[in-house]
């Protein structure tokens, strides 16, 4: 692999989670430290952004990502930063030359999106999606089953994300509770994992019906202060909604799931056979086959699980037996980055990819506001 210099921008939670990934991808593939090397982070202030450096193990800090931007040692961003400042992030990266990784949703709009895949495309830098969850194994044997007729005609599907996040109305109101900096809240938070879930294993939407809820309404601008501010993103989303192929599903997204601490799953159902997965679960995929015989006593019908666990394509640690985990399926999806990067082939999923996910998210705001179903079409065009 060719040396890969990367600038992140953005060190919250997750970017710390990127960072972590980074660290270990020399370990899964048996490949040389400075294969690939993040060169420097920038956020937005100084003194944190010196503090990253200082965890990541990088010697350039700013408060001003254009810094980065500029360095020739630079040929790939992560973006990190909150949701309203990703189209800018995007569109500096782009005019500068430089690959860009972005985490999910890809914009605050459509409209955004669109300008931003414009630039990329027109740019000739290679992008992708931080939609990590593609990258279980689990998921790509279900997709290669899916490929293979094993589910047969699709009957409907059912894909959720519950979290219980949000359930203290104590907690106070962060950036991703207010819909100037966010764009939206459980559904661009989660339901955009489970959209592209099965955009990735099914295929594009066609039109939504949806719910969007804010449960909690008010929360304190601050920890212990007694003044409160407007929550105006949804805690809740429930989405009916129908694939180009004419396949309906349900899609729930909630910050509300009492006792749920990630509770991701999906479920296929077809003519022949039927697919479960479950994050609480990932080193399996439950399989249903209608073509076993059923038999009293003597058959094997019913749901079964088929090992996954780490089978990824190179890795030479962990041994592929041990589970995987949330770090190893984001340090999967940045290696395959990373490694389109260095071979000049393409990255998937890409921000063309992302931006169909947020036109299934806007179709389903305008359908909440206007309680009818909305074709996809109407909010996005390719």
């Amino acid at each position: 692999m060719k040396k890969v210099g990367i600038a992140m921008i953005g060190y919250g939670g997750i970017g710390r989670v990127h960072a972590m990934a980074y660290r270990d991808i020399p370990f899964h593939y048996g490949l040389p430290a400075d294969s690939f090397q993040v060169v420097g982070v920038a956020t937005s202030r100084p003194e944190t952004a010196r503090a990253a450096a200082q965890e990541i193990g990088c010697e350039v800090w700013t408060a001003d990502y254009r810094e980065l931007l500029a360095r020739p040692d630079v040929h790939a961003i992560d973006c990190c930063a909150p949701n309203y400042r990703h189209e800018e992030i995007v569109l500096a990266a782009a005019a500068a030359g430089k690959h860009i990784y972005c985490e999910k949703p890809l914009a605050m709009s459509v409209a955004e999106g669109q300008r931003m895949v414009e630039a990329v495309e027109k740019a000739g830098v290679k992008t992708q999606m931080t939609f990590n969850f593609r990258f279980f194994p689990a998921i790509s044997r279900a997709r290669q089953l899916i490929e293979a007729g094993f589910v047969g005609r699709v009957f409907s599907f059912r894909g959720r994300y519950h979290r219980a996040s949000y359930i203290d109305p104590n907690k106070p109101l962060s950036w991703r509770l207010r819909k100037e900096v966010s764009g939206g809240g459980a559904l661009f938070d989660l339901g955009a994992h489970v959209l592209d879930l099965i955009y990735f294993l099914l295929g594009d939407f066609s039109s939504v019906q949806a719910t969007l809820e804010t449960l909690i309404k008010e929360r304190p601008l601050a920890a212990g202060s007694g003044e409160k501010g407007t929550v105006d993103v949804d805690d809740l989303a429930l989405l009916h909604v129908r694939l180009a192929d004419g396949t309906l599903g349900l899609v729930e997204a909630s910050r509300m799931g009492t006792g749920a601490t990630n509770d991701l799953q999906i479920e296929i159902f077809g003519d022949r056979g039927a697919i479960r997965f479950s994050l609480a679960d990932p080193s399996f995929l439950e399989v249903y086959d209608v073509r076993e015989p059923d038999q009293p006593f003597g058959g094997l019908r019913g749901f079964r699980k088929i090992e996954a666990a780490q089978r990824y394509a190179g890795q030479k640690s962990p041994d592929w037996t041990m589970a995987p985990g949330f770090v190893r399926c984001h340090a999967e999806c940045q290696y395959q980055f990373l490694k389109a990067v260095a071979d000049d082939t393409p990255a998937v999923p890409s921000m063309a990819d992302g931006l169909k996910i947020q036109a299934v998210m806007e179709a389903a705001a305008c359908s909440s506001d206007e309680g009818r179903w909305v074709d996809v079409a109407e909010v996005y065009h390719e």
